[in-house]
């Protein structure tokens, strides 16, 4: 199996589904597992000269920092005014050196950054320390580590993130998110193409995490990027206006059959008659609506059941049990 492009491909793949997939590209693929256990590492302060339009590249990372932070220590209630203010301080701070001398060994880790926070001087600061030192000094620091992935040596990357458990889960697909990004960048000096599939998409959308996920997406397309979200969890895709940019961002939609809920919610946001959402209601497998620009069109597809193809792709409990039909 090989790729006839130049274009690359990075799949999130937070329930360890497309490992085997992605094994069959041999040398042009590889799984990398991210866990407490692993020795692959994604340092989330990672940053190069082309990660934003702007002239400072800062600018735009401050706004994933306050995201991972928003993530750890928010809540309910989001990171206060102050709470911002201290992070978006320290995080340009932080960079300053590597930002002068923009080599490897002087690329800032969370540990630089909570350093910075504990020599803050106002008491919100230290609160922010605080809630990080788990993933700094404690049981969670596995983000903590320069990255040793050598992300442009293979042309399709699965990261695979179920071993991170729930606590870590959603801070991995965000890392892992701003890591692609990163990718993305460099890839459009090189006019190369990256795919990126996210599987779980909602698990990116909570809270305040949304607003950076939307700004992401809309900046892979104009930076040579093709992002696709993967999710059953349609209420949750759009539980507010500025997720419901994502819809009106996208060109292409693949959709299966939907439960009532979803499917009303559905209908309103694409305009899908009576007659087009019988196609989505109580379907098979395979059977839906693609929609494509201003052109919603049914479709059948039956994938054969009786290819390799089909036996590493399968997900079903008892055909996987079985090593495929």
């Amino acid at each position: 199996m090989f790729l006839l492009t130049e274009d690359d491909i990075i799949i999130a793949d937070p329930e360890n589904e497309y490992g085997p997939l992605v094994e069959r590209f041999g040398e042009k693929g590889k799984v990398i597992d991210i866990s407490p256990n692993s020795a692959n590492y994604i340092n989330p302060m990672d940053i190069n000269l082309d990660y934003s339009d702007d002239e400072n590249p800062v600018t735009l990372k401050s706004d994933f920092i306050l995201s991972l932070c928003d993530l750890i220590i928010g809540g309910k209630e989001g990171l206060s005014p102050i709470e911002k203010t201290i992070i978006d301080r320290c995080t340009r701070l932080v960079y300053r050196e590597y930002l002068q001398d923009p080599r490897p060994e002087k690329m800032p880790v969370l540990g630089d950054l909570y350093g910075l926070l504990r020599e803050q001087g106002e008491p919100e600061a230290q609160n922010i320390a605080t809630a990080l030192e788990i993933y700094v000094n404690g049981s969670l620091n596995v983000f903590n580590h320069r990255s040793n992935i050598q992300m442009d040596k293979h042309r399709v990357l699965c990261f695979q993130l179920k071993s991170l458990g729930k606590a870590l889960k959603e801070i991995g697909l965000l890392i892992m998110q701003d890591a692609v990004w990163n990718r993305v960048t460099a890839n459009r000096s090189k006019h190369r193409t990256t795919w990126f599939y996210i599987d779980e998409f909602h698990l990116l959308l909570k809270g305040q995490t949304g607003s950076f996920s939307v700004e992401i997406w809309k900046r892979f397309r104009k930076w040579g990027g093709i992002p696709s979200g993967l999710t059953q969890n349609v209420k949750d895709l759009l539980s507010s206006r500025e997720i419901e940019n994502i819809f009106e961002n996208s060109d292409f939609i693949y959709m299966l059959n939907q439960a009532q809920g979803d499917r009303q919610i559905l209908a309103r946001q694409l305009g899908i008659s009576p007659h087009q959402l019988s196609y989505v209601t109580h379907s098979g497998p395979g059977e839906g609506l693609l929609f494509f620009g201003n052109v919603i069109i049914p479709f059948v597809d039956h994938f054969p059941k009786d290819t390799a193809l089909y036996k590493i792709m399968t997900t079903r409990p008892d055909e996987v049990a079985e090593g495929g039909v």
